[in-house]
Parts: C-alpha cells; sequence; structure tokens
C-alpha cells in the first residue's frame, strides 16, 4: 500500500509544480489553490509512503516521478519541446526510479 500512496503523491507533485508554474507568482487564484492543495496531499502522501519506505528511495522516487510527469506534461501540451534527448533523459531517469524500487530491502 505504501508503494502506492507513494506513486499517487508522485503524480500530485507534478500537479503542484505544474500549478505553480501557472501561478504566474501565485498571482492566479485557481492554480494557486491547486497548488497549495495538490502540494499538502503530495507531502501528507510521501511522509505516510515513508513509514514503510525507507528515507532516501521513497524520496528519489517521489521526485523523479513528479519530475519525469511534469517534463512529459509540459510537452505534451507545448510548453516545452519534445526532443529525443529530452525523451531519452526520461527514460534514464524512469529507469533509475525501477532500480532503485528493486534494489529496495524494505528496511528503514
Amino acid at each position: 500500500m505504501a508503494w502506492i500512496i507513494l506513486i499517487i503523491s508522485g503524480v500530485l507533485e507534478a500537479v503542484w509544480a505544474t500549478a505553480l508554474g501557472k501561478s504566474e507568482g501565485l498571482t492566479k487564484l485557481w492554480p494557486s489553490v491547486v497548488f497549495f492543495g495538490g502540494l499538502a496531499l503530495s507531502m501528507v502522501g510521501l511522509a505516510w509512503a515513508m513509514r514503510d519506505i525507507p528515507t532516501g528511495t521513497a524520496y528519489a522516487v517521489w521526485v523523479g516521478i513528479g519530475a519525469s510527469l511534469t517534463v512529459v506534461w509540459a510537452m505534451i501540451t507545448g510548453d516545452t519541446d519534445i526532443s529525443w534527448v529530452r525523451i531519452l533523459l526520461l527514460i534514464g531517469l524512469v529507469g533509475c526510479i525501477v532500480g532503485l524500487k528493486l534494489v529496495d530491502d524494505g528496511s528503514h
């Protein structure tokens, strides 16, 4: 269950990071509301998951999911150019995240 919560929290990190960018320095109401709500839920989920997943692994996976999804969303929406280099780097990042999960022995 901790891994599911961690993945959801990583997705929420991408939500709040994107909303922060769209809030124009927290001057737009709805993106700011989404930012603060997503941030709170993402942090609570990360904290909850870290009860069962080692801190280093949980944090790296959380950041990796959030960063990857933020970049993918930016490419889909046209905020960032799509390039093979960017795609290869994202694949490498995802590979490292999966690798951390595979080597995690569950101890703290």
